[in-house]
Order: C-alpha cells, then structure tokens, then sequence
C-alpha cells in the first residue's frame, strides 16, 4: 500500500492522497484578479490526480503583491474569479488552498520576462513596505513600518483569509518564507527594529504569531491553517534551522496545523547546495521539534523519492513544483509506478495500465 497515496486528514478536511501541488508564482493577473491562465493552469492539476493544490501567493493588499503581475485577495471582484477555479478543482476531487501573502521589500517589479526589474509608478508601481529601511539587493530602499502599517498588515490578512472561505477555499497558507514580509521580519539580516517587532527571537517572530492568530480567528475549527517558512537564510547571523524549530511549537500552540518547510529567499547570492531533495531534512527537523506536521519541497520529482519521504516519516506530505509544471499528471503516473490504483478522470481513463 503506497503511503504517498494514502489520505491525510487534517482538521475537518481530508485529502485523497499526500501528492500535493507547492505555490507557484504566475505572473498573469490583472490588478490582482485571475483569469484564463490560472483556470488552465490550476485545472490542469485538479485532472492530474494530486490530493491538494496550493494556489499561488496572493496578495492581501494592492502593495502586498510582488509583481505588477499578481494576484490579490483584498476585493469582491478578486474573490469572484477565484470561485469557479475552485469549484472545478472540487469537481474532480482535489483540494485547494489558497497561500495568503505580503512582498514587503521585495514588491512592486515586473513579470520576471520583462525587459528590466522594478515597475515604475507609470507601470503600476509602488513604494514597498518592511520591516526596516533596508533594501533587498537590485531593489529600491523600502519604507519602515510604523505600528499602524504593522496592524493594518495583520487585519489584511484575516481579512484575505475570510475571502479566501468566500470564494470556496478549502484552507489557507500564510507565507513566511522567501524573502518576503513576515520572513523579513523574522530574520535579523532584514529586520533592525529596536521595538517589540525586532531585536530577540520572540520580537522577531511577534508579527507571524499576531497573523496566526488573526486568521485563526476568523476561520471556524474545520479549516486548517499552514504557514511556508524558510528554514534558513543560509547565511552567517540571519534566520536558520535552530531558530525554525524553536518556532514550530510556537505554531502549533497558536493553531497552525501544517508548516510547509522551504528555504532562502531572503539574501541575494546565498550559497544554496541544490540538489534532490535537498530541503528535505528541513521539514523532517521541523517536524521532529513541534506537533504541527510538515510538507517537503524542492527538487522532488520522482515517484519512489516521494514515497521514501512520506513512508519514512520525514514529513507528512510532498510539494511538487517544477515537476508538475512539466507534466501536470505527475500524480497519476507516480501512482502507477507505485502499483497504487486511484481514480482518474473519466476522460483519462483509456490510459491506465492499472485498473482495479
């Protein structure tokens, strides 16, 4: 029995099997709404077989957004043009969550095949925000943060994870990695604050647990809530894995159900040893040091990788991101490869070579 293809029930949600689709940037909105792309292109997933799919960082401000490019979650017409991806999504089987997110210092650019870097204000641009006035290497210096900037922060994220339930949802992810926002707070290479936001670890972390707690609150007990981190920054005095693992409990106390583990992001030209799974042994060391469980991700692309992770215990669950890019029927062929018989689409099913 394939462990990759067993369900995984968290809270009042169940999800068909452990082969899950990571959040990933698209740059094809417009002012913040989805369109064509992203019904293709999440669709695509809901027919390839995955038990879950996390739909992209998705602002929950205008100035949140990473790219002029970007999805957002901050208005009604935003939430309407989420609701039929979903309901296709649910229509064959799979779940979706939605990763609720803020760029701070590394926002306001352009789509990553655009001629130059920064959108200007002509372009839709805008004045980032973080957590200090220190900026990320190419971007412009981003404006501090005063305590009401901090608090709107906060309630923009309830407020995108009570949208993100309007326009059918099944659980949302708070993204703490990568460089962006609440990762910037959290390490001391992006965060020089000298109030209750900076300086110590619990200073440090204070943000991500007000965010927590306010979309918890607004979520009834059914829906679970995950939280992407970057386990380090990979460099000398920044956030590392000590630190990651001193948070999860945090997380868990605070009612987060799941941390997806990830890395980097946050300092340009880290040192990152790539390489198969090599984020791997992150979501298993989370995983060892609080009650939440865990997702790995990164450079996981074959079947029986993908299974070793999950039935040795090392995480919970696997994010794939570029492999499912490449063939959005990822699951459905790795479930084959392990002898697992799942269901498929009726339109598919002339191509199994196992059936029950």
């Amino acid at each position: 029995m394939s462990q990759l293809f067993s369900p995984l029930s968290i809270r009042g949600l169940t999800m068909r099997n452990r082969a899950w689709v990571s959040p990933m940037c698209q740059y094809s909105a417009l002012d913040g709404v989805v369109g064509a792309w992203h019904r293709a292109h999440l669709g695509s997933f809901a027919t390839g077989g995955v038990g879950l799919i996390m739909a992209e960082a998705t602002a929950v401000t205008p100035e949140g957004r990473i790219s002029v490019n970007c999805p957002g979650i901050w208005n009604h017409e935003q939430v309407e043009a989420w609701r039929p991806i979903v309901e296709f999504v649910h229509e064959h089987g799979a779940m979706i969550g939605l990763q609720l997110a803020h760029a701070g210092r590394k926002a306001s650019t352009m789509a990553p095949w655009a001629d130059h870097q920064i959108a200007s204000v002509a372009e839709g641009g805008w004045e980032a925000l973080a957590p200090s006035a220190i900026a990320f290497e190419g971007y412009p210096t981003p404006l501090a943060m005063d305590e009401h900037a901090i608090t709107r922060v906060v309630e923009a994220f309830a407020e995108g994870a009570t949208r993100a339930l309007e326009a059918g949802f099944d659980l949302v992810e708070l993204h703490a990695a990568h460089g962006y926002l609440i990762h910037q707070f959290l390490s001391p290479l992006s965060n020089q604050r000298t109030d209750e936001y900076g300086g110590s670890f619990g200073n440090r972390v204070r943000l991500l647990v007000r965010v927590v707690d306010a979309v918890r609150g607004v979520l009834d007990e059914a829906t679970p809530v995950f939280v992407r981190i970057s386990a380090t920054d990979y460099v000398e005095g920044g956030w590392d894995l000590a630190q990651s693992e001193r948070l999860a409990p945090i997380l868990a106390e605070h009612g987060v159900d799941l941390i997806d583990v990830s890395s980097g992001g946050n300092v340009a030209h880290a040192v990152i040893p790539f390489g198969p799974g090599y984020q791997v042994h992150f979501a298993e060391a989370v995983k060892h040091a609080g009650s939440a469980r865990t997702s790995a991700v990164g450079l996981i692309t074959d079947a029986h990788q993908a299974e070793a992770v999950v039935t040795e215990g090392r995480a919970d669950a696997v994010m794939l991101a570029r492999a499912m890019l490449r063939n959005p029927r990822w699951a459905l062929n790795a479930a084959e490869s392990l002898g697992a018989v799942i269901e498929w689409p009726r339109q598919f099913d002339r191509a199994r070579t196992l059936r029950t």
